[in-house]
């Protein structure tokens, strides 16, 4: 049965569809999950500044006023790094639904491809031999260049998102450094 009989044709476009909805469903959860995080982080915010103030107010000592300024710029800066693994977590998510659907697409489409070839060269006049072994070097190699380029994106992607997942930490890190001497020197 050729590729291009009608129920196939029916049966790629609905799997296409389904796909496309499956990738739509998974931006559409990856983002409820990013507004979840973001509520959850300004009510956090929110009684936490309460409490601060509250206990600002009633502070009677300038030492331990900036001693608990301190504490609360270290704590506000692991919060910070928290709420960016947090993103982190869910773009990485979000992304990995991406490259599967990405991948299961490219393996179909040559699996298609291939097929089409068996069933050309099956069905091919006598004395073609030449032309049918040239068509599927030429679509093994343009597969083999695919699969390369594919695997690259892949690879760079992912530097991409370790990269700005390593220059959010050191980020954190770092603002966690500046603010623990002060505390030291506060509480001298």
């Amino acid at each position: 049965m050729s590729s291009l009989a009608p129920e196939n044709v029916i049966a790629s476009q609905k799997a296409g569809v389904d796909t496309t909805f499956g990738v739509a469903a998974q931006a559409v959860g990856g983002f409820e999950k990013l507004i979840d995080l973001n509520v959850r982080t300004i009510r956090t915010a929110l009684d936490e500044h309460q409490a601060l103030v509250a206990r600002t107010l009633s502070v009677r000592d300038p030492q331990e006023f900036f001693a608990l300024q301190n504490q609360h710029l270290q704590d506000s800066a692991q919060r910070v790094q928290a709420y960016w693994l947090g993103v982190y977590e869910i773009a990485a998510g979000v992304r990995g639904g991406y490259m599967e659907a990405a991948q299961d697409q490219i393996e179909k489409s040559q699996r298609n491809v291939q097929a089409l070839v068996e069933s050309l060269a099956s069905n091919a006049p006598v004395g073609s031999e030449a032309v049918v072994t040239a068509w599927r070097t030429a679509i093994d190699a343009a597969t083999e260049s695919a699969n390369s380029a594919y695997e690259a994106a892949k690879r760079a992607a992912k530097q991409v998102v370790e990269a700005a997942q390593n220059d959010a930490t050191v980020a954190s890190q770092t603002a966690v450094r500046a603010v623990s001497p002060k505390t030291a020197s506060a509480k001298k």
